[in-house]
């Protein structure tokens, strides 16, 4: 690995439920890179820390989707090795806490998903939340927005994509996509990745499985929308990548499609003129 792409844990915030031995609460890929694109993913990994135990949880429950976004984390960080940009990765399961979730939302401490439930987030006290939270919620966060300070204050307007992966079927419907786009008020990014996804031959859904209008959203809301970022969320069928081979080929995939756009001068200066149009400076 270059020195580039080392890894960054946090040592800023005390490791509440971590022992000395265990991985920080998120990676940083790729920290100093220039190009003006941050790639993020919530739900990379079905860690558990030792100081939760199993949470109740089989092993298939604790590896399923209920627990991580399967096979997203391996596509962003080879999406950040082969683009050359920032990524950072949560390293915790969301069923510790749900990074892409108000800290408020039910959610945040799953006690029930997907006919499954969870007893280690059963009567949680506000304590034990709060104890999770600043572990692992926080300082996630904190580093998504350090991240895109930095971008910001290196050059154009940076954007803003968010990776994630979805179930081949909800509720016993089968899902016709293979991937999706998600968007919500801001198409600048949307209009770019389902074009280029879809001329190379793939089924895209537009704001399907889910819809980027989804209130729960919060990572890609807070720190992409809410900043006038362009941003999207790019979503993958996981029955598409059940092994190392289709995780690599869809990396590639995606890499041949986003690697044009991303590096096109003229888009971030469309990126940034938007910024100043709607800010009344242009």
């Amino acid at each position: 690995m270059s020195a580039g792409s080392t890894p960054v844990n946090t040592t800023a915030v005390p490791a509440l439920l971590l022992s000395a031995d265990e991985p920080g609460p998120f990676r940083v890929l790729n920290p100093h890179a220039q190009l003006p694109t941050l790639l993020i993913c919530d739900h990379a990994s079905s860690r558990i820390p030792t100081s939760l135990g199993d949470l109740g949880l089989d092993p298939k429950a604790r590896g399923g989707h209920l627990a991580v976004d399967i096979g997203a984390g391996a596509i962003t960080e080879r999406l950040a090795a082969t683009l050359g940009v920032t990524a950072v990765l949560a390293q915790y399961s969301r069923l510790v806490v749900d990074c892409n979730r108000q800290i408020t939302d039910p959610g945040a401490f799953l006690e029930f998903g997907d006919g499954v439930p969870v007893p280690g987030n059963r009567d949680l006290q506000q304590a034990d939340k709060d104890r999770r939270a600043d572990t692992f919620y926080w300082p996630y966060h904190t580093a998504v927005g350090q991240q895109v300070q930095r971008l910001r204050d290196a050059g154009p307007l940076p954007a803003f994509i968010a990776v994630h992966s979805f179930t081949p079927v909800m509720n016993d419907v089968a899902r016709p996509w293979q991937m999706g786009v998600l968007w919500d008020t801001d198409t600048r990014l949307r209009d770019l990745f389902f074009d280029a996804f879809t001329a190379a031959g793939y089924v895209v859904g537009d704001n399907e499985p889910y819809s980027g209008r989804h209130p729960h959203d919060f990572t890609i809301d807070v720190h992409g929308e809410k900043r006038g970022l362009p941003h999207a969320s790019v979503e993958i069928r996981q029955d598409l990548l059940r092994d190392t081979v289709a995780r690599r080929q869809w990396s590639a995939m995606l890499a041949d499609c986003l690697q044009p756009i991303l590096k096109d001068e003229q888009l971030y200066r469309f990126f940034s003129d938007s910024e100043d149009a709607a800010r009344g400076l242009a």
